[in-house]
């Protein structure tokens, strides 16, 4: 049967050695794994004691990351009033739209350099034979 924690609970364990993450209202003890964390043990101190929720969710983890969530999974969060909110999108919130408009001045950008260096060759070849004429 899993543990209750509260947020003061989680919060009192925030070391390298003694680390819990709240993840959807669910409590971790990523202590053994801080070591191993791909994105360095930095990463996982910057979230110890704390909802990570938004953290964990923005990096994109892989499903095998989330099997191995599950392995340290040591209860769930008992909020209560006052504790800070989880930051989750609101209901019917739609994500931004992406901004398209840089991606033309990429292909724009090549397309000068591409036409300037086919102009600089042909002009190069141009002066070539100018001068092959002159000499001859």
């Amino acid at each position: 049967m899993s543990q209750e924690f509260t947020y003061q609970d989680v919060a009192e364990h925030n070391t390298k050695k003694d680390l819990y993450l709240v993840i959807h209202d669910v409590v971790y003890d990523a202590s053994k794994f801080v070591d191993e964390h791909p994105g360095g043990e930095e990463v996982l101190l910057d979230v110890a004691g704390q909802d990570s929720t938004e953290a964990f969710e923005d990096v994109g983890h892989s499903d095998e990351a989330r099997e191995t969530l599950e392995a340290m999974k040591v209860g769930t969060l008992k909020r209560k009033a006052g504790d800070p909110k989880p930051k989750t999108p609101a209901p019917g919130a739609v994500a931004p739209a992406a901004n398209t408009q840089s991606a033309g001045l990429g292909v724009g950008l090549y397309a000068v350099v591409l036409i300037g260096g086919l102009v600089a060759y042909y002009g190069y070849q141009y002066l070539q034979q100018q001068q092959a004429a002159q000499q001859a």
